[in-house]
Order: C-alpha cells, then sequence, then structure tokens
C-alpha cells in the first residue's frame, strides 16, 4: 500500500506561530504513521480572490483561469488523501489567506461532482480572545466540509495569546500530533 499524501495549509502570516506549531505536530504524528506530508504556507504565495466568473465550471473544467500559485496547488489536492486547515481566528474568522484558498476552491466542484470529495480533514485553530465556537470560524470550515462531501477527523482549537505559547499546553500538542496519526488511516 502505498503511502498517505496529506497536505498542510496554513494560514498564518507568522511561520511560527501557534497554529503552525500545532500543525507541525499534525505533520509529525502523519510522517511517523508512514505519510508523505507537504506543509504550505499560503501568506507567502500569489492567490487572488474569487472573481465569481464561473468560467471554472463550464463544460467541467474544475480549474480556475487565474494564473497564479493556486494551479501549482489543485493537482496537490486533488491527489492528497488528507487536508489539514491551520489558521489562526482574526477578527472571529479564519485569516483572509485562508478564507481566500477555501473561495478559490469552488473551481474544484461542477455538475460531475467534487475533486475533494472523500477526502479527509483536520483543523487547527488558534484564538486570543474569541472561541472559534462563537464564531464564524468554525461555520466556515464545516461549510467547506458540507460543499465537498467529506469528514473532519478532529476540530482542535486553542487558546494563545503570545507566539510560540502554545507549546505550553501538551494536551494540544499531544492532541495536533495523534490528529496526523489519524489521517493516515
Amino acid at each position: 500500500m502505498s503511502p498517505k499524501n496529506i497536505i498542510i495549509l496554513l494560514g498564518s502570516p507568522r511561520k511560527k506561530g501557534n497554529s503552525a506549531l500545532l500543525a507541525q505536530e499534525a505533520a509529525k504524528g502523519a510522517q511517523e504513521a508512514g505519510a508523505a506530508v507537504e506543509s504550505f504556507y499560503l501568506h507567502g504565495l500569489n492567490i487572488r480572490f474569487c472573481l465569481g466568473c464561473n468560467k471554472c465550471r463550464a463544460k467541467t473544467a474544475l480549474n480556475c483561469v487565474q494564473d497564479d500559485d493556486m494551479q501549482s496547488l489543485y493537482p496537490k489536492l486533488r491527489r492528497a488523501d488528507a487536508v489539514v486547515f491551520a489558521s489562526p481566528v482574526y477578527w472571529a474568522h479564519v485569516t483572509a489567506q485562508m478564507k481566500v484558498f477555501m473561495d478559490r476552491c469552488y473551481a474544484l466542484g461542477g455538475p460531475e461532482g467534487h475533486d475533494l470529495e472523500g477526502k479527509r480533514y483536520g483543523v487547527i485553530l488558534t484564538y486570543a480572545n474569541i472561541d472559534p465556537f462563537k464564531s464564524g470560524a468554525i461555520n466556515a470550515v464545516r461549510t467547506f466540509q458540507d460543499s465537498f462531501s467529506t469528514g473532519i477527523v478532529d476540530i482542535i482549537c486553542g487558546q494563545a495569546k503570545e507566539a510560540g505559547e502554545i507549546k505550553k499546553n501538551r494536551e494540544l500538542m499531544e492532541r495536533a500530533y495523534r490528529l496526523g496519526k489519524e489521517l493516515c488511516r
């Protein structure tokens, strides 16, 4: 059996922020379970806003007409067995980088189905003040999951105000590690 392919999408502009630290633990768990893991910091990629033109849905194109970094992510997403969304909660929502990425995944669906159907997902959200379960962040990832008929393995939410503070929360770090392992099943 070939190893599982897992994609980790990081929505934070901070490469060593709390959501990134939890995502690293998930990656470690997945790699130790034999998965091939690839991580992408969305902040450093050129991903334009969705134009709402619907050209991606014409004749089951399943691709966006915009020539940006999403073009290299689409085939990786199609090949992935599992995807992890990791984002801090900004203003009661996932970051703008994550939201734009999610919007652009619209191109992966059409009348014939969705290229992300059947994949397993993990969600990692960190916050300072607004609990993600009382904000739009959880609703955004659940709506994304519902749109593609996928399954969320776990939603990990951790409160941390300072960069790196999440490392002190051993329970969350271990849970993120277990998420990585679980995505390989």
